[in-house]
């Protein structure tokens, strides 16, 4: 069993303001979190009171059964007064190649249909020739500033929020997802940002942001309107299991499929076009 230790009173009330939080995030007690974790009732009290700091072990033990994503265990870990201990590289950092050639497979594997590789923040950092190929249909993808997120490509009205025909319901199905699918379900403030940011474009509403969307179809469909066609898609969402650095837990792979024949059928065409109009303009 790690030990318990008393250190400044600044660093233990932080560190028992931020794991109450957690605590209450997951809706659990503090008997909870005890039987959870083999950790006494009476230690966690004085932990969240400021009384007593956890060794690291046990801070990480708490951690992980209150499910907090790796960059908030950090913070944990500094607010203990721990060295962080896990790492955030950039995609194309050495120790990172494993896990970006296996997705660069995944998005070969998926053509002809668009799939992406996106960070936590919806920012797109891979993706597969398809991708580019579709969207380029609806508007000049290199004009568009890097990082290109695909969120603000949905809601800007000079992106692909005029070929979204049912714009405003593709919308809210987005800003839910956000929710859901925030690391750890936690919307940090970096999120929050660009919550924000979401709302800010015209004619979308701010009770968006707690709308929840319920419907008997098994998945909630994508649709694009190219040349009077509608084209409906749906998405997979794969993330990385097991990540061990705060990169591979925060990234996430959408591949898009169609939802019917005639979309399949109608997408061939558009890309078919599209092909041979990269050979006559190189656009």
């Amino acid at each position: 069993m790690s030990s318990t230790h008393s250190p400044s009173s600044a660093v233990s009330n932080e560190l028992g303001i931020q794991l109450r939080a957690w605590r209450d995030t997951r809706g659990k007690s503090q008997l909870d979190l005890s039987l959870d974790t083999g950790i006494s009732q009476r230690q966690i009290s004085f932990i969240e009171s400021g009384r007593s700091t956890p060794g690291r072990h046990n801070l990480l033990h708490l951690a992980d059964a209150l499910d907090v994503p790796l960059r908030e265990r950090n913070t944990l870990l500094l607010a203990a007064g721990y060295a962080p201990i896990y790492a955030e590289g950039g995609i194309d950092d050495v120790e990172m190649k494993g896990v970006t050639d296996a997705l660069r497979r995944m998005l070969v594997q998926h053509e002809p249909f668009p799939a992406v590789v996106m960070d936590r923040y919806w920012n797109v950092v891979m993706t597969n020739d398809a991708t580019q190929g579709f969207f380029n249909n609806f508007l000049d993808m290199a004009a568009r500033e890097k990082p290109r997120n695909l969120l603000h490509l949905m809601f800007d009205p000079a992106g692909l929020r005029p070929f979204i025909p049912n714009w405003e319901e593709t919308a809210k199905s987005l800003m839910a997802r956000v929710f859901r699918e925030s690391v750890g379900r936690v919307i940090d403030m970096h999120t929050k940002a660009l919550i924000d940011a979401l709302l800010a474009y015209p004619d979308v509403d701010s009770a968006w942001k707690v709308s929840t969307t319920a419907d008997s179809t098994p998945v909630i469909p994508l649709s694009f309107v190219k040349d009077g066609q509608v084209l409906s898609f749906f998405s997979l969402v794969t993330t990385v299991g097991t990540a061990q650095t705060i990169t591979t837990q925060e990234l996430r792979i959408e591949c898009m499929f169609p939802l019917d024949d005639a979309t399949e059928v109608e997408y061939a065409k558009l890309m078919k076009q599209a092909a041979a109009r990269w050979r006559q303009t190189g656009k």
